[in-house]
């Protein structure tokens, strides 16, 4: 195998990682908050910090290395329109990640922590659940419009 194909392959791996985390992240957690009962709901904003260090963060890294790898490799110039585009949206995903979801979920999960052993869950918590679940809906989409960009290479 070439280096190209090596490259392209971490970036896959590390897509597949990255958004599959984001996504389905997304529906175990607000499956929790429906039950409305403090332990489930702290245990999965629990897993929802960690699956975000272990998953998100590592498909990070690995598009990152993947992506760079691939178009140095494969001769390609990272303003490439179609990697601009992709390249774009992702980031425009990673800015609502730290300037909005990381922020609120740190929030949410220290809520969690306080109601974890079965205490009355606060209406902030509620408020906050409600913004983290549209900002990450949005910075979902926005990886997912990304792959399509890179897939096809429309740009």
């Amino acid at each position: 195998m070439d280096s190209y194909a090596i490259f392209k392959t971490i970036h896959i791996v590390g897509v597949i990682f990255f958004v599959g985390n984001i996504a389905v992240t997304g529906w175990w957690k607000t499956m929790a908050d429906r039950t409305r009962d403090p332990r489930i709901i702290a245990f999965a904003q629990r897993q929802v910090t960690l699956t975000d260090y272990v998953f998100t963060a590592g498909g990070l890294v690995l598009l990152i290395i993947g992506g760079a790898g691939s178009y140095s490799a494969g001769s390609l110039s990272p303003q490439t329109p179609w990697i601009m585009w992709g390249t774009g949206l992702f980031a425009a995903s990673g800015f609502i990640w730290f300037l909005v979801l990381i922020p609120v979920q740190r929030k949410l999960a220290s809520l969690a922590r306080d109601f974890a052993s079965g205490g009355e869950i606060p209406d902030l918590y509620w408020r906050l659940e409600k913004r983290w679940s549209i900002w990450g809906a949005v910075a979902t989409l926005l990886p997912l419009a990304a792959v399509a960009v890179m897939v096809g290479k429309v740009g």
